[in-house]
């Protein structure tokens, strides 16, 4: 199995860009945490602060419309204004002192996350024109390790520095990051095409071509509906984690700690050998087998030994990624680039919006029923899925030359006028 992991790192666009998305997710990551303790501080509302991740999250539904405009320009001037742009707006909570001032820190938020569907969608876009093909699968399970080792850091950082400053360090801490962030894409050597002259359509007609070719692709539609159910299934299990922990192994809510670093350690896994595995198998294949291991490993924690149960938690956190590198990968390979944008942000639309649901839907199984029938069921059907996925049609035909002819209703990318930028 060969790793490219040195590879990766020795790429420079490779490593700015991976400087700049981990940088961004670690101060967006500490202060989604801090502005909840900062909302149930000045309103002692849990409800209100609750809805500090809903803010984050609302802006997902609208990702393909968001998505268009990541097609309308170049990618990285477009990350280096938005990221720049970010960095302002997450100033204004600097100016939130009482629980009257709280309606700043939602709206805040939910510019934060649509700029998060835009940048998503734009850096996706860019990778694929900054990153050499033969290194993407490396580049991206290394991109999805990265995001998610900050989510073992960042929480303590927000909380400690919320406890010793106050909110408004917190919102300078993530301003920083944003303005890091577009040093680190500013920086990147790409060469884009210059976005193609466009007809008087309606946007809305744009971003349903975007959701069109996506839906019509064979093989990207397959693998972002596993992504998507991989998600969901993981919403619908880990609110069975308390539950688990007292009813089943009797331990004490704190023992998620424990559970918790576990499953980070099999994400960190997958995603150093995601790229290595993909090219000794099909991205079909890998995302199957991926989702056949996370799904064995919810149904190990449906077990009252502790032992399993931690396997399971290893297990859950080295398949559950799979789905998701793979599906964006192939989303970078098989999409014209003058399309790139409003795929990727339809793609994860697809495949995190629908994650909201599964939390309440888990949230009321488990209040009214056994943990373990939620467990049970969200092991099985990932288990039924995968078996669907690998059996499936693996492949769409190619043409005489070998190349994989585009779905209906796409267009060539228009190469012309293309330009090196530093």
């Amino acid at each position: 199995m060969s790793w490219r992991t040195l590879e990766v790192l020795k790429e420079r666009n490779a490593g700015l860009y991976l400087g700049g998305v981990t940088v961004s997710a670690f101060g967006d990551t500490a202060m989604s945490l801090a502005a909840g303790i900062w909302v149930k501080t000045l309103t002692g509302s849990d409800g209100l602060a609750a809805l500090v991740g809903f803010c984050l999250w609302l802006p997902t539904f609208a990702g393909p419309l968001i998505g268009t405009v990541a097609d309308r320009v170049r990618r990285r001037p477009l990350l280096v204004a938005v990221n720049l742009a970010l960095a302002v707006v997450m100033t204004a909570p600097i100016a939130v002192h009482s629980a009257a001032d709280v309606w700043l820190l939602f709206a805040v938020l939910t510019l934060v996350g649509t700029g998060m569907v835009l940048t998503d969608a734009a850096q996706t876009a860019l990778v694929a024109a900054a990153v050499p093909e033969e290194l993407r699968g490396d580049f991206n399970g290394m991109v999805y390790t990265a995001i998610e080792s900050t989510k073992l850091l960042a929480p303590l950082a927000g909380a400690g520095l919320f406890t010793a400053f106050g909110g408004p360090a917190v919102a300078v801490l993530d301003a920083v990051s944003f303005v890091l962030a577009a040093l680190a894409f500013r920086f990147i050597r790409v060469r884009e095409a210059r976005p193609a002259a466009r007809d008087k359509r309606a946007w809305t007609a744009e971003t349903a071509e975007g959701a069109r070719y996506l839906w019509r692709h064979p093989l990207l539609r397959p693998l972002v509906l596993t992504g998507a159910t991989a998600m969901v299934l993981s919403s619908l299990s880990s609110t069975a984690t308390f539950a688990m922990l007292d009813g089943g192994l009797h331990q004490s809510p704190a023992y998620a700690g424990v559970l918790t670093p576990v499953q980070g350690l099999g994400s960190v896994v997958c995603g150093l050998a995601a790229g290595a595995l993909m090219r000794r198998m099909s991205e079909r294949a890998f995302s199957a087998v991926g989702l056949s291991l996370f799904a064995l490993g919810v149904l190990a924690r449906a077990t009252p030994w502790l032992p399993v149960v931690l396997g399971g938690s290893l297990a859950i956190g080295l398949g559950l990624p799979c789905a998701l590198i793979a599906a964006m990968t192939a989303v970078q390979r098989e999409t014209p680039g003058e399309l790139l944008g409003r795929v990727a942000a339809t793609a994860n639309t697809l495949m995190f919006a629908p994650t909201g649901l599964a939390l309440l839907i888990g949230t009321a199984m488990v209040t009214g029923l056994d943990y373990r029938v939620q467990l049970l069921a969200a092991g099985i059907l990932g288990l039924t899925w995968a078996a669907v996925l690998l059996l499936g049609r693996a492949a769409r035909p190619t043409g005489r030359d070998g190349a994989r002819p585009a779905p209906a209703g796409a267009r060539e990318p228009d190469t012309a006028g293309s330009s090196t930028t530093p």
